[in-house]
């Protein structure tokens, strides 16, 4: 796949060490694009070089930390200075605490919107001024059916994707005049690293009991249920994506799994409280008994 100048499109993917970004990374490689796999893990990136390097393709790995001013612009410039623009940009990196919103501290608060939100902005604020320079561009955004309806424990994790949403929105419009197409991935559940990672950032809100103990047991019982029966791959989500990036005209956002239409046309037909009631009974939320 090539751009006016019949050279390979460049694209940077960030969180591509794992996932649905190291799956679209693959795809976008062995279609023809030069793909810039960005991450944190020196390990997780050597094995993307080693794949590349077996399967003869334009993949090079990048260190990128989103949360890192000096990391996103170090990593920014050095793909400029290989390509001399990017084309194509996708904002995959992202963490997921789940606690109810009274047990989550704080400083995990902070932590989820800097990945998901902040590290959003930086990578994304890094890359403009040279895709309205060209007068062309394309940027993905990695949200969530949690951008549309919150579950229970996940508020931190949804907040994020909500935001998310919102500023897609605005540069959808401010972007426009510019030639730059932003769109919304909005997966429903795909089994991948993340949730090992988010089992992981959780253990201490999940270990410590208190009063919603009940709650995250009904929750992980749930999501056990969704990774058994679960048919969606990273793989599935990357052909989505490509489809995003390669229309001339794309659409705002583009919905993954067969929950994606579903959960946005509850958003708009139903009422907020016919909305709750059904994740109420998903979850088996009861109200306490009182005497």
């Amino acid at each position: 796949m090539t751009n006016g100048n019949t050279q390979p499109k460049a694209v940077l993917i960030t969180g591509a060490t794992d996932g649905l970004g190291k799956a679209l990374a693959l795809l976008l490689a062995e279609r023809g694009y030069r793909v810039f796999a960005a991450g944190r893990s020196p390990e997780k990136l050597a094995q993307l070089d080693s794949i590349a390097r077996e399967k003869n393709l334009a993949l090079e790995s990048i260190a990128l930390d989103v949360c890192s001013d000096a990391s996103v612009q170090s990593a920014v410039q050095a793909v400029l200075g290989k390509t001399g623009g990017i084309d194509v940009l996708v904002n995959n990196a992202g963490v997921n605490y789940t606690a109810a919103v009274e047990d989550l501290s704080m400083e995990d608060w902070r932590a989820q919107f800097e990945t998901n939100v902040f590290g959003v902005l930086r990578v994304t604020r890094a890359v403009l001024p040279h895709m309205r320079a060209r007068r062309s561009g394309r940027i993905l955004m990695m949200s969530s059916l949690s951008g549309l309806v919150t579950p229970p424990t996940q508020g931190a994790y949804s907040s994020s994707k909500h935001a998310l949403e919102g500023l897609s929105n605005a540069l959808r419009m401010e972007l426009y005049p510019f030639g730059i197409d932003v769109v919304l991935i909005e997966p429903g559940y795909i089994v991948t690293g993340l949730q090992k990672a988010a089992a992981e950032l959780s253990k201490p809100y999940l270990e410590k009991g208190g009063p919603y103990a009940p709650l995250y047991a009904k929750f992980f019982t749930s999501v056990n249920d969704m990774r058994t029966k679960s048919r969606y791959t990273p793989e599935d989500c990357a052909r989505v994506m490509l489809r995003a990036i390669e229309t001339p005209r794309p659409k705002a956002r583009y919905g993954v799994t067969s929950l994606a239409p579903f959960v946005k046309w509850s958003k708009r037909l139903l009422t907020d409280g016919a909305i709750d009631a059904m994740l109420r009974r998903r979850y088996r939320i009861d109200r306490e008994n009182r005497s």
